[in-house]
């Protein structure tokens, strides 16, 4: 027979993945204080270029100075954040019953829809 027809209790609610301490949503922003940017140049007059644009730009980060003869320079961390893109503002198209933007003082719907 089938399972419908026979009473098994009430079945245990889902519990919620929250109450393990599990946080989906958290926000990691790099360079913040709690996440701070790691950075690497290969001498002390290009460190404190880089903590000059690090300081204008209100970014933290930790930079090291490495002086080896083939050490390689990581900032990309950095050119990254400072040229983010920003968002496009599209201009909003009148509504039909809004006057038309041409100047002719009809409404939109009439004169250049």
């Amino acid at each position: 027979m089938s399972d419908k027809f026979f009473f098994k209790g009430r079945k245990p609610l889902r519990q919620s993945h929250i109450s393990y301490g599990y946080q989906t949503k958290a926000i990691h922003k790099l360079g913040s204080q709690k996440n701070p940017l790691s950075l690497v140049v290969t001498n002390e007059e290009r460190r404190q270029e880089i903590a000059a644009v690090v300081k204008e730009a209100n970014i933290y980060a930790n930079i090291q100075v490495n002086a080896e003869p083939d050490a390689m320079e990581s900032i990309a961390e950095l050119t990254t954040l400072l040229n983010k893109n920003t968002p496009l503002q599209v201009e909003k198209k009148p509504e039909r019953n809004d006057p038309c933007p041409c100047g002719s003082g009809i409404k939109y719907k009439k004169c250049c829809a």
